[in-house]
């Protein structure tokens, strides 16, 4: 443990957190859960390891296409069933997707626990896809896929991505996929990407809310206790390729009122020591719209942005950290130039002891609101579990934080935004050359 850790490890002691449980089943499945009495309810989140990371890059999308199609029934029930055993509840399921992760989520009342988490688990176990749904839900990708194309905002974005990593790397291709992976994967590919990745070892169940931890573990015992899938281990994490020189593009979309910026880099994994330094800096350049120096200066002052904001996405690689911006075509280069300006100077200069002071105070004060609610909190749960920070990892967050010093935020500043290393990407009503 090092010294900042054993400092964060003295202030948890005073601090009264969540003290979550955690267990494992036989079969593998982990287990967390947090018995809450705010409202007589719970909030079932299941997460399954392995997202858009893990597809195949010859079927790019098949992830997502099955995040689509994994609730369209399964060995007992039917699409129709499902939605009948839902909304008989009042439940509604949310499926989503993500580079490392397939989740579902839903709230229900105590009473109807036992019998939701045994849907979510015949909904995890033994989809069929079938056929018509499958067709079903294809042309709705395709539709969402278009969409993106058309959006300059999400066209900068996904090319902005496809520069920093390139197309051998899973982060350097669309979640979505394109139209012509889409149009090849079939029922077959979306059993197969369920038979290789899903397994009770690859489960994290979060269950928050009116229940007791032992009822919460019998539940799930009875649910996926018999599960005995076993899924290909995983691959070994590409190597994200560093850019050393700034590169720009240009990509005219005449019919558009309004241009969208996407500059960025290849940043931090989650697990770096230098995690929470990167963290402060990118609040303090931007992480909120509203806030930050690129809001202040370009949204603000010079009042030439319809947005602008930055993120850093520290996941189980090296995220990029990404600055976006919308703005009026004739405004494109001053933009571009005003945030070199702001990386520039938190690069020279380093963070003001009032934005360390702040951006701690509003890193540490979000934290409460977070966890205000059950969904909140099995969100939280999923996150700690998946980088592995700790069961106490609430009540550590905020001393982790209070020992970063202005230094080491000008450290990450230097290490990681440096302009002249910067990726540029452009779309909209714009056809100029960018510097």
């Amino acid at each position: 443990m090092t010294a900042r850790e054993s400092a964060a490890a003295d202030v948890a002691l005073k601090i009264d957190g969540l003290a979550p449980t955690r267990g494992v089943l036989d079969n593998g499945v982990t287990l967390l859960t947090k018995q809450t009495r705010t409202t007589p309810a719970v909030t079932i989140h299941a997460s399954l390891a392995g997202g858009s990371a893990v597809d195949p890059a010859e079927l790019s999308g098949v992830a997502h296409f099955v995040s689509r199609s994994i609730d369209r029934g399964t060995a007992q029930y039917s699409a129709d069933a499902l939605a009948e055993q839902l909304d008989s509840r009042g439940v509604s399921l949310a499926v989503s997707i993500g580079r490392h992760a397939l989740s579902l989520v839903c709230t229900c009342l105590v009473e109807d626990f036992e019998a939701i988490l045994s849907l979510v688990g015949e909904i995890l176990i033994s989809p069929t896809f079938p056929a018509d749904e499958v067709e079903r839900r294809r042309g709705e990708i395709v539709t969402l896929i278009r969409q993106d194309e058309d959006s300059p905002a999400a066209v900068a974005t996904d090319a902005l991505m496809a520069m920093l990593y390139g197309a051998s790397h899973p982060y350097g291709r669309p979640i979505r996929g394109t139209i012509a992976h889409v149009d090849h994967i079939d029922r077959a590919a979306l059993q197969r990407f369920h038979q290789d990745h899903a397994s009770p070892a690859a489960l994290t169940l979060a269950i928050v809310g009116d229940v007791a931890p032992g009822e919460v573990l019998d539940a799930a015992a009875a649910a996926f206790g018999t599960w005995s899938a076993s899924a290909q281990p995983p691959a070994p994490r590409p190597a994200v390729p560093a850019n050393a020189a700034r590169r720009t593009r240009t990509i005219p979309m005449m019919n558009k009122s309004q241009t969208d910026i996407a500059y960025g880099f290849t940043a931090i994994a989650r697990s770096d020591p230098a995690f929470y330094a990167h963290w402060l800096m990118n609040n303090i350049l931007g992480q909120y719209s509203l806030g930050g120096r690129l809001g202040d200066s370009i949204r603000e002052r010079q009042g030439m942005a319809y947005y602008v904001s930055s993120s850093l996405d520290a996941n189980l690689l090296e995220g990029p950290l990404m600055i976006r911006a919308g703005v009026n075509p004739s405004n494109v280069e001053r933009a571009v130039a005003s945030i070199d300006a702001e990386l520039t100077s938190l690069m020279k200069d380093g963070p003001t002891t009032q934005e360390v002071i702040e951006s701690k105070q509003y890193l540490i004060g979000s934290m409460p609101r977070t966890l205000e609610t059950n969904a909140g909190i099995a969100s939280f749960l999923q996150t700690i579990e998946r980088f592995g920070l700790g069961l106490d990892y609430d009540v550590r967050m905020p001393a982790l934080l209070q020992h970063v010093t202005g230094e080491e935020i000008h450290a990450a500043a230097t290490r990681a935004v440096d302009p002249s290393r910067a990726t540029v990407v452009v779309a909209g009503p714009y056809d100029g050359a960018l510097a």
